[in-house]
């Protein structure tokens, strides 16, 4: 049985959904393991959307809470609202009251990237706000450390991402994920990837 790795995203404007697909593509690269995109369902009128320049959304399915359960292991992905995940997410995480009950994704590992708008807009604080989602349903947060080496001390080029997980700064939305971003974020994907397969492997044998 292949190990299953669930990209799992909010996305406004396409920065989120350009780091999703590279963490999938990462993830992918590990033999073995079946990476799938998803993302969350939009909470905002079609008319609020539009006045915000919001462009249509992509053709990745949209996910259920009780679609969770089928992964082995997951990257969960969104833009900062004030130093905190977008609420659509967050109305997705809230939507699995039922899994937490049953504790359905307990021991599963899981991981976190993210974009912000500014250097000071939530790197680090948006996913650390986002770990009690994780406690609560008894998931491993898996975060990259420093194992995407020298790229982690870049200090020539602005970069997102931090020990927490992949990430990239949009500014005024212009701005688009540079190279090393993404080489930061297909190395979480391979990684997180990597530790999914052998918790799989460790608990069935």
């Amino acid at each position: 049985m292949a190990t299953k790795v669930y990209i799992v995203y909010y996305s406004m404007y396409g920065h989120v959904e350009t780091l999703a697909e590279e963490i999938r593509k990462g993830a992918a690269s590990v033999e073995g393991v079946e990476a799938k995109l998803w993302q969350v369902p939009e909470t905002l009128p079609e008319e609020a959307l539009s006045k915000m320049s919001a462009p249509p959304k992509s053709e990745t399915p949209i996910i259920t809470p009780n679609d969770l359960t089928e992964a082995d292991g997951f990257v969960f992905g969104f833009p900062t609202r004030f130093g905190m995940m977008a609420a659509q997410f967050k109305a997705f995480l809230d939507a699995t009251g039922g899994l937490w009950r049953t504790q359905s994704l307990a021991g599963k590992p899981a991981g976190i990237f993210y974009s912000t708008g500014s250097q000071g807009g939530g790197q680090e604080t948006t996913a650390l706000t986002a770990i009690t989602q994780l406690v609560h349903h008894g998931m491993i947060f898996v975060p990259i450390g420093y194992t995407f080496g020298a790229g982690m001390f870049e200090m020539e080029k602005v970069k997102g991402g931090s020990p927490y997980g992949a990430g990239t700064f949009a500014g005024d939305g212009s701005r688009q994920p540079t190279e090393l971003e993404l080489e930061q974020a297909f190395h979480q994907g391979k990684y997180i990837a990597t530790i999914t397969k052998k918790l799989k492997g460790s608990t069935t044998a």
